[in-house]
């Protein structure tokens, strides 16, 4: 797996398929491969599909310091310029949204188009700081409490009850906690980047989740309010969509970056 270096980070990423650069961006926990494996052939006819793990997850390796916004997105764009050259589609989900957003302010030049996936613009809001609060506190104490309560919160109930007992448990045992977990979740509580989406120029698509328990579909409408001439879809789904609703997912963003 090839790596570029970013301050003080060693950051891994993949890469599959040919032609123009498509970035994809994991959230919170989850690296590259848990989260966007199963759907990169999806887009790799017609991109070159970069999957980097993000500081805190998978493979790469830092300093163990606070994590920002823009040093996340700073791993983006480096990974960006070494492994697809020229702007690129810029996918993120969750956390990798609001990563993806800034990247997008930042550096027009770099960003041909944007979707953003159950994103947020910022924490001041009473749900979210006790959402991820309780996040914080159970990835203190009890990893195996604070995965069961990720699965009751990403998926929607009929999703989970049509799982077997023996498949819930091999989701449950593969999950691992990521080496910067607790970090990851600060900056989900911290983040703010209300200053910085009116001045993404890329064309951009929000996808809201209707039944997403994590991020509520009400925040993604808060992005696409926010984002001039962004484009808005919406998913029936939970947070999880890119597993619970794989085939709408692939063809909803496909449609998006080809016809661009």
């Amino acid at each position: 797996m090839p790596t570029v270096t970013v301050a003080d980070a060693d950051v891994h990423y993949a890469l599959t398929g040919s032609g123009p650069g498509l970035i994809m961006l994991h959230g919170t926990q989850a690296g590259a491969e848990a989260s966007w494996g199963h759907v990169v052939g999806g887009f790799a006819d017609r991109r070159t599909v970069v999957t980097p793990d993000l500081s805190g997850s998978g493979r790469t390796t830092d300093g163990g310091a606070p994590l920002t916004v823009e040093g996340l997105a700073d791993q983006v764009v480096a990974v960006a310029r070494t492994a697809a050259p020229g702007p690129v589609d810029l996918v993120g989900a969750s956390l990798g949204a609001v990563v993806a957003a800034a990247t997008a302010a930042h550096h027009p030049d770099l960003v041909r188009s944007l979707v953003l996936i159950a994103g947020w613009a910022h924490g001041d809001d009473v749900r979210h700081r006790l959402n991820f609060g309780l996040w914080r506190d159970l990835a203190r104490t009890d990893f195996d409490l604070f995965s069961r309560l990720g699965m009751l919160q990403g998926f929607t109930p009929g999703y989970l009850s049509a799982l077997s007992d023996e498949g819930l448990s091999a989701v449950l045992a593969a999950n691992q906690p990521a080496p910067g977990l607790a970090r990851q979740i600060e900056l989900d509580l911290q983040a703010d980047i209300r200053d910085l989406l009116p001045k993404i120029s890329a064309r951009t698509l929000v996808i809201g989740l209707t039944r997403d328990q994590i991020v509520p579909v009400e925040r993604s409408q808060e992005l696409r309010a926010a984002i001039p001439g962004s484009a808005y879809a919406e998913v029936d789904s939970g947070h999880f969509a890119i597993f619970e609703k794989t085939a709408e997912m692939v063809g909803l963003i496909r449609s998006f970056l080809l016809t661009g």
